[in-house]
């Protein structure tokens, strides 16, 4: 009886176990972190890998030999979070993040397609970030872009400048980003080993998207802008645009499942199968309209709608057919602006009452 009691504690703690590691991620560099904070940020001092919460035992690794990366693996997450934000801010789940650092909550447990978003975002925002360091050169391991000239450039422009180098900056978030799905061991077959895969699967879509809507960029050069010089280098997209590409595969993504072989293949065999530029998911989008502590849905009571749309920011969808309550707010704005010579702009105060809706 005892030695039952045992097994069935120990099943427990491990479980338990299992729930507090997914509860920890990266993506609390992200929000507010000592990685941040200058005082903290000293090369070579050993105290800053072990204050980054959420950091599997890789990425620690991988901190220690990279301290002076860790800033802008912050910046990536936080410009990911921030995209996320943007992204969904119609929707019933509109990325809100929590007081802890899961930075999302249980929602991140379930392996829907929101889940997949967050994390192909969060991972093209390290890129996007550690392409720039490189550039700026605020890293000791990167300089410029060594990428090749365009075959189609013509043959009179330069091929130079100081582009953002995607090369390191996607072989880095790659390292970093993996390294937690990678370390970990899971029987094959099993949902864990699924959810690895799908992981993995939709870091590299987000990588991929800000390495292939990256651009050539010029500069021109010439006596009175005569431009008979050009100046060209590789830069990266306005990462909205990056947001913009991931919002779409989202809308598009694939629903998928494990087969006998320990491989992820899409449920509906009749569809043409993700490319690793898709977005995957396996498990179905739960149900955002209430809140709900064991799936992490924060509902929509309280939230902001738009009576005259039919979209999902509409009072009727964002709602969920509740209904909703109005009041009246007072607005101020900038208006009448007016240019004068030289050089200021400036500009009266107006105010207005205006109509406000919001989900029972």
């Amino acid at each position: 009886m005892s030695s039952k009691f045992f097994l069935m504690a120990l099943a427990t703690f491990f479980s338990f176990a299992q729930v507090v590691i997914e509860a920890n991620s990266w993506w609390s560099l992200g929000m507010n972190n000592p990685v941040q904070m200058s005082e903290v940020y000293i090369i070579g001092a050993q105290p800053l890998c072990s204050q980054l919460a959420g950091l599997s035992q890789g990425q620690k690794k991988l901190c220690h030999l990279y301290q002076d990366h860790m800033q802008y693996i912050g910046e990536g997450a936080k410009t990911g979070i921030k995209e996320c934000q943007y992204q969904f801010r119609h929707r019933r789940w509109n990325c809100s993040t929590v007081d802890n650092t899961s930075v999302f909550g249980r929602v991140m447990q379930i392996g829907s397609r929101e889940t997949a978003f967050t994390y192909a975002v969060s991972a093209a925002g390290v890129v996007n970030a550690m392409s720039r360091a490189c550039r700026e050169g605020e890293l000791s391991t990167c300089g410029c872009s060594r990428a090749a000239r365009p075959k189609d450039l013509p043959r009179d422009w330069l091929w130079g400048g100081c582009g953002d180098n995607i090369d390191y900056g996607y072989r880095f978030a790659k390292e970093f980003v993996d390294a937690r799905e990678r370390e970990r061991i899971y029987a094959k077959g099993s949902y864990e080993s699924a959810r690895i895969l799908m992981n993995l699967h939709n870091n590299e879509a987000g990588r991929r998207t800000v390495y292939n809507l990256a651009d050539v960029a010029c500069k021109c050069h010439g006596v009175s802008g005569s431009c008979s010089l050009k100046t060209c280098w590789l830069q990266l997209a306005d990462f909205r645009k990056v947001g913009d590409a991931l919002k779409e595969k989202y809308d598009s993504a694939a629903a998928m499942r494990l087969n006998s072989r320990g491989k992820l293949v899409q449920v509906n065999s009749r569809f043409n199968s993700p490319t690793t530029q898709d977005l995957v998911y396996i498990d179905p989008s739960p149900d955002y309209c209430v809140r709900n502590e064991s799936t992490g849905s924060l509902g929509t009571q309280g939230r902001l709608c738009n009576k005259t749309s039919e979209g999902m920011d509409g009072c009727e969808l964002m709602c969920c057919g509740r209904g909703y309550d109005q009041f009246k707010t007072v607005q101020t704005e900038r208006c009448h602006c007016k240019f004068h010579w030289c050089c200021y702009v400036k500009c009266k105060k107006c105010t207005e009452i205006v109509d406000q809706f919001v989900c029972k």
